[in-house]
């Protein structure tokens, strides 16, 4: 009798073990998924949070682009000086060789006959030197991979500081920085930032016309001189491939009354 109840127990430790290790093997493995869950989300995370800080970079680039463009149409440095042209420096306030923006209702005209004719095709644009005439076709040209080309090529479009003499610091690629690394990219094609200033006239009778219609006395009046007004294009790409940033703004430089 003692023989055989302790052969029942021992049977009885024997069944119990196989189900201990089933359950061992089940939690392992969701042990294992949680981990891969964990782990796949915190890559999704820093994919967005690196794509959104690129995206970001490339924009505040573009805006000093714009920035930098007005400057150009100004003829004002960086510390808001007036340029000083300077032979041996001959782009930096467009010294010579460079075509400028317009100063005067006589340089109007010669400017966009010079810049019209080089739009000998539709992939071909109108400007030079970073200034351009109204284009004839669709205006979203950074969507045409061939006029686009074109287009980012340093006798066409302008790069930050070119026409100014603005710098932008170096060795950093952070937001919030002291510099821009984008803003330092030179050559042609999809990288770095370019701007290009569309030389727009302006109707002659607006000299006549206030901002506020139906008023006797002057409420706002307009005081371009020249009538002209430039619509600025900023592209910017990030160091992602697929980053690009497109802002545009209309700019209307106005004479200070004395």
């Amino acid at each position: 009798m003692p023989n055989q109840r302790q052969s029942f127990v021992f049977s009885s430790k024997k069944h119990q073990q196989g189900i201990s290790l089933i359950v061992i093997l089940v939690v392992v493995m969701l042990a294992m998924l949680l981990a891969l869950w964990a782990a796949r989300s915190a890559l999704f995370n820093q994919i967005i949070v690196s794509n959104d800080a690129d995206y970001q970079r490339a924009f505040s680039a573009a805006q000093a682009m714009l920035q930098d463009a007005e400057l150009d149409i100004l003829r004002m440095q960086p510390n808001g000086n007036n340029c000083v042209k300077n032979s041996s420096k001959p782009q930096v306030c467009r010294a010579s060789g460079v075509l400028y923006p317009p100063t005067g209702a006589e340089e109007i005209g010669p400017l966009l006959s010079k810049l019209s004719a080089l739009n000998i095709s539709p992939d071909t644009p109108p400007c030079k030197d970073g200034l351009c005439s109204k284009r004839p076709d669709p205006q979203d040209f950074w969507n045409n991979d061939a006029l686009l080309t074109n287009m980012l090529k340093d006798t066409v479009g302008a790069r930050y500081g070119q026409y100014t003499g603005a710098k932008a610091a170096t060795g950093t690629n952070e937001i919030g920085a002291s510099g821009n690394s984008i803003l330092n990219e030179s050559g042609n094609g999809k990288k770095g930032a370019w701007y290009w200033i569309e030389v727009l006239p302006y109707s002659a009778s607006a000299t006549s016309g206030n901002l506020i219609a139906g008023n006797s006395t002057d409420i706002l009046p307009l005081t371009i001189d020249p009538l002209v007004v430039y619509r600025i294009t900023a592209i910017a790409y990030g160091r992602k491939s697929g980053t690009r940033v497109v802002l545009q703004q209309t700019f209307a430089p106005q004479k200070l009354k004395n």
